[in-house]
């Protein structure tokens, strides 16, 4: 059977296989709310090989993806800022702002440079005491400890010209913005295993019992997916809507106590705005009260930002599940890795990526159908 031998365990692949396809009785809709599951989804074909009444859904799960277009905007300004070292994961150099990226800047003689922790940017502070250092500070939850853990390191150890430019962002407030909307397809989610590593699954149940979907804590190699898929299908068949651990050996009920002190200390919940969706309510964090010192949008003031889309950019439409990547016109064409309209195209964990790297050539452009969610 296509792409089964590269499995890990092919045997185990076509057991739940069988299984999926036996469970099986009508159409189902699931969405991963994870970037790196849908590059796991894609590369091995797994959406190819269920049958063909379940859909997987792609949903907002890249950080990059959903960093609103006023944020990047921002730390473009900051980054071309004279006396400032802008640091950022690799990710968010190519991520169009809204008439250039970082690499542009860095181009024009800003100082900016790819880190791989927040750590990182922190020495740098140490050992430039006249420059100012700024860690552009994104992800969801997964990412929020260390770089929270850094701000509390920078206020013990004293060290001022840090900041961060936080665009943390939270999955529960996403499911429950995705259920809500009236464009909304979803029957059930596969869960983030990481997320759930450090939050646990305590704001998961409620989710569940409210809109009757069942969520399924998956991890992100594909046994792992088949078998939060097989879990899924198997409630959804029996009318349940439960919340299901398929990841126990990442995943406690109770998440990372350790993890989630230091997010309380650090940040406190805010509502923040997903690009392509809009203004999601308790949805991010930002620094508390504590720490406001170190926010970098408030230590640079950066006003008047006007932001722009690409009018043929579709990514707002990709996130929000209602569209994917290959029916996007511009896909592959006036839309590639090199020359991105949206950072879906751009980050390793876009589903636009995805798609094409490992699919570009047996997918067709369809017409446009889908529209954006107001």
């Amino acid at each position: 059977m296509k792409y089964i031998d590269e499995f890990q365990d092919p045997e185990l692949a076509r057991r739940l296989l069988d299984e999926i396809h036996a469970t099986v009785t009508r159409p189902w809709a699931l969405m991963e709310v994870c970037g790196g599951q849908t590059h796991s989804i894609i590369r091995h074909g797994i959406d190819q090989l269920l049958p063909e009444q379940i859909e997987l859904i792609h949903g907002p799960g890249c950080p990059v993806c959903v960093t609103p277009l006023e944020v990047i905007d921002k730390a473009l300004e900051i980054a071309a800022r004279p006396g400032v070292i802008f640091c950022s994961f690799g990710d968010m150099l190519r991520v169009p702002g809204t008439d250039r990226d970082l690499f542009q800047v860095r181009g024009e003689g800003g100082d900016v440079r790819v880190v791989y922790s927040p750590l990182d940017a922190l020495r740098l502070a140490q050992r430039h005491p006249d420059r100012e250092v700024v860690f552009f500070g994104i992800g969801f939850e997964t990412t929020a400890p260390p770089n929270a853990m850094t701000v509390h390191q920078a206020r013990r150890l004293g060290i001022r010209n840090f900041s961060v430019l936080v665009s943390h962002v939270r999955v529960p407030p996403a499911i429950e913005a995705i259920m809500r909307s009236p464009s909304c397809r979803v029957q059930a989610f596969l869960a983030a295993g990481h997320v759930c590593t450090v939050m646990g699954l305590g704001e998961y149940p409620e989710l569940a019992r409210r809109h009757r979907v069942p969520i399924v804590v998956t991890g992100f190699e594909p046994l792992d997916i088949l078998e939060g898929v097989r879990r899924t299908v198997a409630q959804l068949e029996r009318g349940e809507h439960t919340v299901d651990n398929a990841y126990p050996r990442a995943v406690r009920a109770e998440g990372n106590p350790a993890a989630k002190a230091v997010l309380e200390d650090v940040f406190e919940v805010t509502d923040r705005a997903w690009r392509g969706i809009g203004v999601i309510p308790q949805s991010g964090w930002r620094l508390s009260g504590r720490y406001r010192d170190y926010d970098a949008e408030l230590r640079f003031r950066v006003d008047g930002i006007r932001t722009l889309e690409p009018a043929e950019c579709r990514s707002g439409e990709v996130l929000q599940g209602l569209l994917k990547p290959h029916e996007c016109e511009m896909f592959g064409t006036r839309c590639t890795p090199r020359t991105p309209l949206g950072a879906t195209m751009v980050s390793s964990e876009g589903a636009c990526a995805a798609y094409h790297l490992y699919r570009r050539l047996r997918t067709t452009p369809a017409p446009r159908e889908a529209s954006p969610v107001a």
